[in-house]
């Protein structure tokens, strides 16, 4: 007998720890079945799991489970990350402390301690992704640092860069002045400040007493400057074009140019250039050949390319030394305060510098080309569809890929220097120094292996086919490339997703996988980014914990529409945790029942009205459940199960069929029993999924000696012969009657333990023999008595219409009326303030302007809420006063 309360926390490692060794998990049992494959978005391997990873892992599990039990060879592919600068930064943390750095250790022996922290301590997130039940292949689990992946990133980057695809230029990147090493984008968070705006006079050359006014932000990197923009249409300037400025404090003559990137509308219209450390005035520079001036160096202080006083000084004490010259020049017009977003790097938390430097890059405009007409001509298709959209504007608008870091965990690019700065790009050593030999003819030439490694995106970007062992032709890799479905965030869309199309295209000429999945992120209760700084972050772990990994999961499928952020709770979940109660106490119940399976059972035998309404409604469950979750539409899903389950099943079939069970038909009862038991062993195949650990438990309690274990269970396929249409009628509509009286119930305030008369008018024949077949049941479960033909509805009484029938539910000797009226006139009074009160707050533009987006959507949501409560309010009102 199953125990009377479920308990997540005893069941959840026993079944895990059985499924993971008895190889429940691993793909390759037949090679008759089509494959169906998921690759993991590779945790960092010094992450923890947040709630992003808990939505992301919980969306793919479903997948894979699902296709599993669909007879598919499904293969989830899992790995980490080596996640260069984080795990640098987590090693020498740990130096830090002994009082030692990496240049202490030297590159190679402080690779050997980075290895050693990962065998100690880097299984953290994929030990924390069985606790949520990830059914990942953990055989063939991967580390992008490992000797066959590594193989593979060293071979990709020879062979784009003998078709030009890979080169070294001087641009401008992202820089971090403190890690030293160039970041990506995605490692550039970009801060809301209130900064200042200066305004400066360049004397115009050759014009005495005629200024140019340019606005900047950033007046230390005015020693750089090579140009100053205006508009081509602006006519306040169009003059000037062609002629030139004197730089002050520098004397340095520079050209007005005429660019459509000045903004005539905002500062004063003409910009200052400063090529070598902005994006944008580097792209203005080439357009106009511009000169290009570094003013900083790594630790983004002033150079040697600045007047001496400058030299060595921190940036932001050079800035505020040039302004203060400039004021003494009389050359400062201005200074307001500005609005404006800077960038952070996310590690070091200090400000970023577009730094010009030698760098490696790939042609992605070249790789980008084919990425964008897959997905143009459906060969991979982005779900939902609008993503399409971001993902042509970032290709569409593709720069130069930077690929290397100043860091020594990595990938170390496989490329030497020669003594002339010839460069040799090989798989190995002895590879590069044949080919310098044979290039230079000195047999004695000594090479420098170039100390960077490669951005980290550049090894995930192989991911799906790296994985299964590529560059060498695997079975694995033959049977399972290209990958099915990706599920990721809309961060990484172009970080990842887009570059795995690249390289997929280009190596294995084919797109990597055929759908790719945008889920939305997860934000707390209110609809605010969850943050340390505002203390909202919850722990999915902690969740796990209190109310079990099965719970966690189903609030996760339950909240996951496409398109729409998930608002989470500890609440939600809570409640998500009774549902798997309400399931552990229905199985119960029919276990106290004798409802056990039978073997051979055949659906299509039951007799009873009930058992073929349950069949039937079982059916459709099963056929929206495979709708859902072709469209990806996860919350669909959930609400499918959780109605069915709790609603159909629960609620209404186990109620409705105790009296057989406790009656005296023991053919009735017999076929009841078998037909609930074979129901609620499909209820749990189709919940296995989304709840995979109570539904395992009960599935291996309700029965000994089963053949398989759920997770090896096969997909309910139901015909449609077991839809039993006049079944189907009857039972919805004994049903919606029971539901419009306990509507009538509530509205009116009646005891719900009260016994209330109802009667009828024009009910036809088939009502008639309905209300004759479930007399007992509306008597029990609406509370209800006579259920006679009247010809008079007399006072007192209020009126239900289902189908042609009026249903008279007499109240005269029930309710006191004016009690009743005085209770929802008051109800209505106070409606109304709340919808006045929420109208004057969304009316008010400072709150709109002001309040985060999130927070103005909730207080739609609960004007909404309000108004429909005031709407059904009216109508009880309006129906008490019609029944006087």
């Amino acid at each position: 007998m199953l125990d009377k309360t479920y308990r997540p926390n005893e069941i959840e490692q026993k079944h895990y720890e059985d499924w993971e060794s008895s190889g429940k998990f691993a793909c390759g049992k037949s090679d008759n079945t089509k494959p169906y494959t998921i690759v993991i978005p590779p945790p960092n391997v010094t992450g923890s799991l947040h709630m992003g990873h808990a939505l992301n892992n919980t969306l793919q599990d479903i997948l894979i489970r699902q296709h599993r039990m669909k007879g598919r060879d499904a293969l989830w592919q899992p790995g980490t990350d080596h996640a260069g600068i984080a795990t640098q930064m987590v090693v020498e943390r740990q130096m830090a402390e002994e009082g030692i750095t990496r240049h202490d250790l030297g590159r190679e022996k402080f690779i050997e301690r980075v290895w050693d922290w990962k065998a100690q301590s880097g299984g953290v997130i994929t030990k924390q992704l069985r606790r949520l039940g990830a059914s990942c292949d953990w055989s063939r689990e991967r580390f992008t640092m490992d000797e066959g992946l590594s193989r593979a990133v060293r071979k990709v980057f020879v062979d784009l860069h003998k078709k030009n695809l890979i080169y070294r230029d001087k641009r401008l990147v992202n820089w971090d002045p403190k890690l030293h090493t160039a970041i990506s984008d995605l490692e550039v968070e970009q801060r809301e400040e209130t900064g200042k705006m200066w305004y400066f006079r360049y004397p115009i050359e050759g014009q005495e007493g005629k200024f140019l006014v340019v606005a900047t932000t950033r007046p230390e990197t005015m020693l750089g400057d090579t140009g100053v923009a205006v508009h081509p249409d602006d006519d306040r300037y169009r003059h000037l074009v062609g002629k030139n400025c004197v730089l002050p404090i520098t004397g340095r003559i520079i050209p007005i140019i005429a660019d459509d990137y000045a903004d005539q509308e905002k500062g004063s219209g003409a910009v200052k250039m400063t090529p070598a450390h902005d994006f944008n005035d580097f792209e203005v520079g080439r357009r106009h050949d511009l000169k290009i001036i570094n003013v900083l160096d790594k630790d983004a202080c002033m150079n040697d390319n600045v007047p001496e006083v400058y030299r060595g000084l921190d940036r932001f004490v050079a800035r505020q030394k040039v302004v203060k010259e400039i004021e003494r020049l009389g050359l400062l017009e201005k200074v307001e305060e500005n609005p404006m977003t800077i960038p952070y790097g996310d590690r070091s938390g200090v400000v970023i510098e577009p730094w010009l430097m030698n760098q490696w890059f790939v042609d992605a405009k070249t790789l980008a080309g084919p990425a964008i007409t897959d997905i143009e001509q459906g060969r991979t298709k982005i779900i939902p569809k609008q993503w399409e959209n971001t993902y042509y504007e970032w290709m569409r608008n593709i720069q130069p890929w930077c690929i290397s870091r100043q860091i020594w965990w990595g990938h170390q690019i496989p490329a030497w220097f020669g003594p002339d700065g010839d460069i040799f790009v090989e798989l190995t050593e002895e590879e590069a120094y044949a080919a310098a030999r044979k290039a230079t003819g000195d047999e004695n030439i000594v090479l420098v292996r170039d100390a960077d490694v490669l951005d980290t995106w550049f090894s995930s970007a192989l991911w799906p086919f790296s994985t299964l062992g590529w560059p060498d032709k695997t079975p694995e890799l033959e049977r399972y490339y290209p990958t099915d479905v990706l599920i990721t965030g809309f961060d990484i869309l172009f970080f990842w997703v887009a570059r795995m199309m690249m390289m997929g295209i280009e190596f294995m000429g084919e797109v990597p996988f055929h759908t790719v999945y945008i889920h939305a992120l997860v934000r707390d209760e209110h609809g605010q980014k969850m943050s340390k700084s505002k203390g909202n972050i919850i722990d999915p772990l902690e969740l796990i914990d209190q109310f079990g990994a099965d719970a966690l999961r189903f609030t996760m499928t339950a909240q996951a529409a496409q398109g729409r952020d998930v608002k989470l709770s500890q609440s939600r979940v809570e409640g998500y945790r009774n549902f798997c109660t309400k399931i552990w106490n229905a199985a119960r119940f029919c276990q106290m029942n004798d409802c056990v399976p039978v073997p051979g059972y055949d659906p299509k035998s039951a007799k009873l009205t009930i058992n073929r309404w349950i069949i039937g409604k079982l059916k459709k469950a099963v056929d929206d459940t495979d709708a859902a979750s072709d469209a990806y539409r996860y919350n669909d899903i959930a609400d499918v199960l959780y109605h069915f389950t709790w609603g159909t099943f629960c609620d209404w079939y186990l109620e409705l069929t105790k009296p057989i069970l406790q009656g005296d038909n023991e053919a009735a009862k017999t076929e009841t029993r078998a037909t609930t038991a074979w129901v609620l062993d499909q209820m749990l195949h189709l919940l296995h999924p989304v709840i995979p650990y109570i539904t395992e438990e009960l599935w291996q309690k309700l029965a000994e000696n089963r053949p398989y274990s759920l997770i090896e269970g096969i997909w309910p396929v139901l015909g449609d012969e077991l839809v039993d249409g006049d079944a189907d009628a009857e039972m919805d509509w004994l049903i919606d009657l029971i539901g419009l009286i306990r509507a009538v119930r509530v509205e009116m305030n009646i005891n719900p333990g009260k016994i209330i008369p109802l009667n009828h008018q024009n009910a036809n024949a088939t009502t008639l023999r309905y209300i004759d077949q479930h007399r007992d049941l509306l008597s029990r479960l609406a509370r209800v008595e006579s259920l006679e033909p009247v010809d008079d509805i007399g006072e007192g009484g209020v009126q239900v219409v289902l189908n042609e029938a009026t249903f008279v539910i007499s109240l005269s000797d029930v309710i006191d009326f004016d009690a009743e009226q005085a209770r929802l006139e008051k109800e209505l009074l106070r409606l109304g303030d709340e919808i006045t009160r929420f109208e004057k707050k969304l009316s008010n533009q400072g709150f709109i302007a002001k309040a985060p987006a999130q927070v103005v959507a909730t207080e739609r949501e609960r004007l909404a809420d309000a108004t429909t409560a005031l709407d059904n309010t009216q109508q009880a009102l309006a129906r008490l006063k019609a029944s006087q």
